[in-house]
C-alpha cells in the first residue's frame, strides 16, 4: 500500500514550511497566487489526497508529533508519561494523531535529527518538559513544521509555549507555609537546571521577602546533576529548617525520604510541600501538600495552537499560562500557636 502523502511531504519538496503548505490548499490568504499554484501542481504530482474532516472539527486530520528527553523518563511512570496521555487525549478531540519520540541523553549535544523529521511523518510538533538552549536553537533552524513548547519555555529561544503558573504557585504554597506558622524555610531545586525550578524559587523569594524573612545560603538547595536527573538522597543542611518549598513532588518524595532516613519525622518535626500534584504511588510516605498543575488545560491549550499553526489561522502565540491550585494533605503541621 503506497504510503499516504501529507502536507510537510509537499513543504519540503518547495522548501516552504506546512503551515503555507496549508493556506495555499485551504484557499486560505497569506500566499501569493504564483506560490499558491506551484504548491497545487507538486501536491498534484505527489497524489496528495486531503483525508475528509471529522465531526466536531474544521480541518483534515493531522499528525503531531511529541518530543522528550529520556531524562524526563525515570524507572517508573512519570509526570510526563501522564503528561503525553493528556496530549494524546487532547489531539484525539481535534482529529489528531500523535507519535512519540523520546531523546537520548547525547542527542541535545548533537545536531538535531529527528526520525519524526527525517520521515516527514508529522505536521506539527510538542516539545515536552524543556531540551538544551543549544538544541532547541539548532531544532528551530532546521524544523520545518510548526512547534509548540509544553511545559517549560526558553527565554534564548523565542517559541510559543504553554507552561503552568511557576511563579504564582511557588509563592502560593510559600505563603501557605507562612499561614501555618513557618518562618525557617528552605527551597530545593538546582537554580537554572530549567526555567520552570529557576522560576518556582523566585515565587518562593518573592512569599519570603514579603513575610521579611532573609533567604540564607544553605536553604538554597540543589536536586538534581547536569543531566537534570533527580539525586536519589537530597543533601539536606545539618541544621534543617522548619519547612521545605521543593520544585516539584519528586524531589519532595526524595526530601521525605533523606529525612526520615535521619530520624526526622513529617510532618511532626518538618513540613514539605511539592508542585505538580503527581507521583507514582508508593514513592512518598506521607501525602504531599502541593501546587496542583492543570495538565489536562495546558494540553488542550497547546494542542488547540499546534492545530491552528499548522492550518494557518490566526492565534495569539508568546507564552500562555495555566493556572493550577493549591492541595492541602497531611506533610505539613502548623506550628507556634
Amino acid at each position: 500500500m503506497a504510503k499516504a502523502v501529507k502536507m510537510a511531504d509537499i513543504a519540503a519538496r518547495l522548501g516552504v514550511s506546512t503551515v503555507t503548505v496549508s493556506k495555499a490548499l485551504s484557499g486560505q490568504k497569506g500566499v501569493s497566487e504564483e506560490l499558491r499554484e506551484k504548491i497545487r501542481v507538486v501536491a498534484e504530482e505527489l497524489g496528495y489526497r486531503p483525508p475528509a474532516a471529522s465531526q466536531g472539527t474544521d480541518h483534515p486530520s493531522l499528525t503531531m508529533g511529541v518530543l522528550v528527553s529520556e531524562n524526563y523518563m525515570e524507572k517508573y511512570e512519570t509526570f510526563y508519561w501522564e503528561f503525553y496521555q493528556k496530549i494524546i487525549t487532547a489531539a484525539a478531540r481535534q482529529n489528531c494523531f500523535v507519535l512519540l519520540e523520546v531523546l537520548a541523553p547525547e542527542a541535545e549535544g548533537a545536531e538535531p535529527d529527528l526520525k519524526l523529521l527525517r520521515e516527514r511523518r508529522i505536521e506539527g510538533l510538542v516539545v515536552l518538559g524543556g531540551l538544551q538552549s543549544g538544541y532547541l536553537a539548532a531544532l528551530r533552524k532546521s524544523c520545518r513544521v510548526p512547534v509548540v513548547y509544553m511545559d517549560f519555555y526558553d527565554g534564548r529561544v523565542r517559541e510559543d509555549s504553554i507552561i503552568s503558573n511557576n511563579f504564582y504557585g511557588s509563592c502560593c504554597v510559600t505563603d501557605y507555609l507562612f499561614a501555618q506558622g513557618h518562618r525557617e524555610i528552605a527551597y530545593v531545586g538546582t537554580l537554572l537546571a530549567t526555567d520552570s525550578i529557576t522560576d518556582r524559587y523566585l515565587g518562593y523569594l518573592k512569599s519570603m521577602m514579603e513575610h521579611g524573612v532573609e533567604v540564607k545560603k544553605e536553604w538554597v538547595i540543589p536536586d538534581r546533576d547536569e543531566t537534570r536527573s533527580c539525586f536519589e538522597r537530597i543533601p539536606l543542611p545539618e541544621k534543617l529548617p522548619t519547612a521545605f518549598v521543593c520544585n516539584c513532588d519528586l524531589t519532595a518524595s526524595r526530601v521525605v525520604r533523606t529525612l526520615e532516613e535521619r530520624g526526622v519525622k513529617v510532618p511532626e518535626q518538618v513540613s514539605v510541600v511539592g508542585y505538580d500534584d503527581y507521583l507514582h504511588p508508593g514513592l512518598c510516605s506521607v501525602p504531599l501538600t502541593t501546587y496542583a498543575v492543570d495538565m489536562e488545560q495546558m494540553a488542550e491549550s497547546g494542542v488547540g495552537l499546534l492545530v491552528d499553526k499548522i492550518c494557518g489561522r490566526p492565534y495569539r502565540g508568546g507564552i500562555r499560562m495555566v493556572e493550577g491550585r493549591l492541595v492541602e494533605r497531611s506533610s505539613v503541621k502548623r506550628i507556634g500557636r
